[in-house]
């Protein structure tokens, strides 16, 4: 026999609904990188399209464990987000800053050529 959730929620103790709503939102802020294609409505034809790669790495992409941080980034922007990389401690988030020009190789070059310079002079 079916039962309605409001009924169910009142027999649960403030923790054990404070565990729920905790578990669900862990669930629906953590996905797999193909479970977030599929959410924007993409197919992996679509995204390889964008990337400008084909079919089947797209897919490999979405099976890796492991990956450079701008392959991670160009996947993310295709989709039409931008990725950040977080450090989080029990005082708070903190970005790390370091890897927000992955995606231009040309910043860090330039950076080490105005480094150069002003060394030079």
């Amino acid at each position: 026999m079916a039962h309605n959730w409001s009924d169910i929620r009142r027999t649960l103790s403030p923790e054990q609904e404070e565990e729920t709503r905790q578990y669900v939102r862990s669930v629906v802020e953590a996905v797999t990188l193909n479970q977030l294609r599929e959410a924007r409505m993409l197919t992996q034809a679509n995204l390889a399209s964008i990337l400008g790669i084909n079919q089947g790495s797209v897919s490999k992409m979405e099976k890796r464990t492991d990956m450079y941080v701008s392959t991670l980034r160009s996947f993310i922007q295709a989709m039409g987000g931008q990725l950040q990389i977080k450090a989080i401690f029990p005082e708070g988030e903190v970005e790390i800053e370091q890897f927000k020009n992955v995606a231009d190789p040309n910043a860090n070059s330039k950076s080490a050529e105005d480094s150069r310079e002003e060394t030079a002079a």
